[in-house]
């Protein structure tokens, strides 16, 4: 058995497979394959173990969406480390070495992800992780790459391994021991953040999460939800709200929520202008539902445990830097 297995979680996914899953036994030699299918009610198994012989099926009745499928499936897998593949990525020659050489070296490593670039548009960074993801100071997300809706172009510009605050979902190399240590995907995220949610705990507990751009992969993107779906807007907002309650240092917590609400009030008129009413609703049912999953999300803070808040977070406001200040890019964002 190798140290690292390549775990792709599949649901009705038979089309992405057999686009993406021939590159991905192509450059895995010498590493397991993993398919874990959540129910689907296609072919796929039937694809899978008509073509695919080697690559191991984990199959499951029903669906246990991507969260609590994941956290099933990692606990039969035994390899002490555990690719969570998209079934949407193109992976490339050499993908795998760089990353478990670095984990390898270093114990205190919980995730790495590659550089992901866009596969429609290969020049640029894809905008789900790029080269590497931040969190602002009240919990808004950007990348090495990407802030907002400016996608950079690809120029070697950030081809430092670093230490990132969090690694893309879409390709997340992990520890499987921190992983259960952390308590796994959280699975009321159902999707949206909940990457970013587990790099956070692997902080408070003091590991290490960074990117490791001399790994590349190319991802499709918005296999799950499109970026004008409304829910996309939904999942956003709520579990943007929900990381801040389950993860933030107290005394912080009690002044940089209240802004956030506000912040998010002021974007349901900008969302409603510019994306049309059911994107304004969806924050505003994000909020409502957020609100009834408080006491929920106390529990789980209260049986965190918090070694450390040191973490390689920006300690400014990149809303204001990008609408106000005109920053569009990582580079001109101070840190």
């Amino acid at each position: 058995m190798s140290k690292i297995s390549v775990a792709l979680l599949n649901y009705n996914g038979k089309t992405h497979l057999e686009n993406f899953l021939p590159s991905v036994v192509q450059f895995s030699t010498g590493y397991d394959i993993v398919v874990i299918d959540n129910g689907s009610s296609d072919d796929t198994l039937q694809f899978l173990k008509s073509n695919y012989p080697t690559v191991r099926i984990i199959s499951y009745a029903e669906n246990h969406g991507f969260c609590g499928g994941y956290n099933k499936a990692l606990k039969e897998l035994e390899h002490e480390f555990v690719v969570l593949l998209n079934t949407d990525v193109q992976v490339t020659e050499g993908w795998i070495e760089p990353i478990l050489e670095l984990m390898e070296s270093d114990s205190n490593l919980a995730a790495v992800q590659p550089k992901i670039l866009d596969l429609k548009k290969k020049t640029h960074f894809e905008y789900a992780g790029a080269s590497g993801g931040y969190l602002d100071i009240l919990g808004y997300p950007f990348c090495r790459g990407r802030v907002f809706h400016t996608i950079e172009e690809d120029k070697n510009q950030y081809q430092e391994t670093q230490d990132v605050f969090w690694a893309s979902g879409a390709s997340l190399f992990v520890r499987r021991s921190a992983y259960f240590e952390a308590g796994g995907l959280d699975e009321d995220f159902f999707a949206h953040m909940e990457e970013i949610d587990l790099c956070w705990r692997f902080w408070n507990l003091g590991y290490k999460v960074k990117v490791c751009p001399e790994s590349v992969v190319y991802h499709l993107g918005g296999g799950t939800l499109d970026k004008s779906s409304p829910r996309k807007t939904y999942l956003n907002f709520r579990n943007g709200l929900t990381i801040l309650l389950k993860n933030e240092n107290t005394a912080d917590f009690f002044w940089k929520f209240p802004v956030r609400l506000f912040l998010d009030w002021l974007a349901i008129a900008q969302f409603s202008v510019l994306s049309g009413l059911p994107h304004g609703l969806a924050i505003i049912r994000a909020h409502f539902d957020f609100m009834r999953s408080i006491p929920r999300q106390i529990r789980k803070r209260k049986s965190s445990i918090r070694i450390s808040q040191n973490n390689p977070r920006y300690n400014g406001l990149v809303i204001w830097d990008y609408f106000i200040k005109q920053k569009k890019t990582y580079r001109k964002i101070n840190f």
